[in-house]
């Protein structure tokens, strides 16, 4: 038995063993590798590894498994309520006939996981912006990260935002709060970061620009500029230098304070791109309990919204 699915612009740029459990559900890690590796999975008639990632308008088949499995196991949608429908709307900052740009909150996903329920996708899925359409995830931002964030109405702009994204033409800005006092005031951070496939040990470049708004003893707030976009970047780069972000319970220190770890001190503040040489620009309001953090560690910045 024959399964065929052409990748939709929602999962681009996603690995393949990802795109598979979003298909067929909670599959073991290693029977989706032994199903790569036996030819069972294909992408464009190929065999290729768990991490490769896949794009949109490519072609995905799967020989001969279980899709019983699949109506009994796949992630059930989030329904939400018009109350979180409403509320998620009134964090729109712009819409257009192409897109939507969201100050997404903290704590919310970008689309539904076995981790995760509440998500983005499936509560504009049901919002009046999107009737007759659909949105369409094009870039990443973390479930504890707030700030700016884009869903395209169609496939093509959908495509097109994807790309510029990662042919990194989409200049990103996050404001970070950071425990201690950064030593210097502007630079560059240039990582090895190592992440885990499995057991496989993968190291990715990854390169920020920063420079520090106000700082003190205690706490720094600091202005990030990624320039790769690898998973955890900001979070990863600030801990192995000492100083990382209030209220980040993966990367942090064991002495951190842990009366503000109920959220993520980090926000995408702004995201520029351009369009047909029309320029866009968008800036997030930081959330209240951001401005409290700020107040509380004396880092007051008028220029901030």
């Amino acid at each position: 038995m024959k399964k065929s699915y052409i990748v939709d612009a929602t999962f681009n740029h996603m690995r393949i063993d990802r795109w598979v459990r979003n298909f067929l559900g909670k599959m073991p890690q290693s029977l989706i590798e032994k199903n790569l590796r036996t030819g069972k999975i294909k992408l464009n008639k190929k065999k290729i590894k768990s991490s490769h990632k896949v794009k949109t308008n490519d072609k995905i088949d799967l020989f001969n498994i279980d899709f019983k499995e699949r109506i009994i196991q796949k992630n059930i949608k989030f329904k939400p309520s018009q109350e979180i429908v409403k509320s998620n709307e009134d964090q729109i900052i712009h819409h257009n006939d192409d897109f939507v740009v969201l100050n997404k909150s903290s704590g919310i996903s970008v689309q539904g996981g076995t981790k995760s329920k509440k998500n983005l996708i499936d509560i504009f899925t049901n919002s009046e912006i999107f009737k007759n359409t659909k949105p369409y995830s094009v870039h990443r931002l973390d479930k504890d990260t707030s700030g700016v964030f884009i869903m395209a109405k169609t496939r093509e702009s959908a495509q097109l935002l994807t790309s510029l994204f990662r042919l990194r033409k989409v200049h990103k800005t996050y404001l970070a709060i950071c425990h201690g006092e950064l030593d210097k005031d502007s630079g560059e951070w240039n990582n090895d970061l190592i992440r885990y496939d499995g057991k496989k040990k993968i190291t990715e470049k990854a390169k920020t620009l920063f420079k520090v708004i106000k700082k003190n003893t205690e706490a720094t707030l600091v202005e990030l500029k990624p320039i790769t976009g690898r998973k955890h970047q900001l979070r990863k780069q600030l801990y192995a230098i000492g100083h990382p972000i209030f209220g980040d319970i993966k990367y942090t220190l064991s002495n951190a304070n842990k009366r503000f770890n109920k959220n993520l001190m980090l926000h995408s503040y702004q995201i520029r791109f351009m369009i047909n040489n029309i320029k866009h620009t968008y800036t997030a309001l930081l959330p209240d309990y951001f401005k409290k953090l700020l107040k509380v560690k004396r880092l007051n910045f008028s220029n901030l919204k």
